[in-house]
């Protein structure tokens, strides 16, 4: 399960960072796993929230605190779902990674089922980015810094 954030929301109108996502092109035998994995390319602690369509419906999961140049796992096993949406912000307020697919979430830690009246059920709403992993059993999404006045990019 993941943990709550250690830091409070960012505004609506936060500084943006670059986000980069790729498959993992080549694992080692001895280390192979399918997951979905987020990789924190930057100086700083980032709060990672993730979103998957499943059976329940949309669904919407955080947090996930990766520290700086570190990798950590948000979706374990092989992965059932072809796309997977995910918003990230860092811990000192200047960088998030987002984008325009709107899900609900949470201060503290969540796991939200459900994309509609996220305001009028206690939440928040926040813009996703979409991965499309192409039915890969793993991914891998690399968040890395962007100069401090650019805007979101994708």
């Amino acid at each position: 399960m993941p943990a709550a954030p250690p830091f409070r929301r960012l505004p609506a109108l936060a500084l943006g960072a670059v986000l980069a996502g790729g498959l993992l092109s080549f694992v080692a035998p001895d280390e192979a796993h399918a997951d979905f994995r987020v990789c924190n390319g930057t100086q700083t602690l980032v709060g990672v929230a993730v979103g998957q369509r499943t059976a329940e419906g949309w669904v919407s999961e955080g947090w996930w605190r990766i520290p700086a140049t570190t990798c950590r796992s948000v979706v374990e096993g092989e992965l059932n779902s072809r796309y997977y949406y995910l918003y990230a912000e860092d811990a000192e307020g200047l960088g998030r990674w987002a984008g325009t697919v709107d899900l609900c979430i949470a201060e503290n830690e969540f796991k939200i089922v459900g994309v509609k009246d996220c305001f009028a059920r206690g939440f928040q709403k926040m813009g996703f980015r979409e991965y499309d992993t192409g039915g890969q059993g793993s991914w891998m999404v690399q968040l890395t810094e962007s100069p401090r006045e650019g805007a979101e990019q994708p």
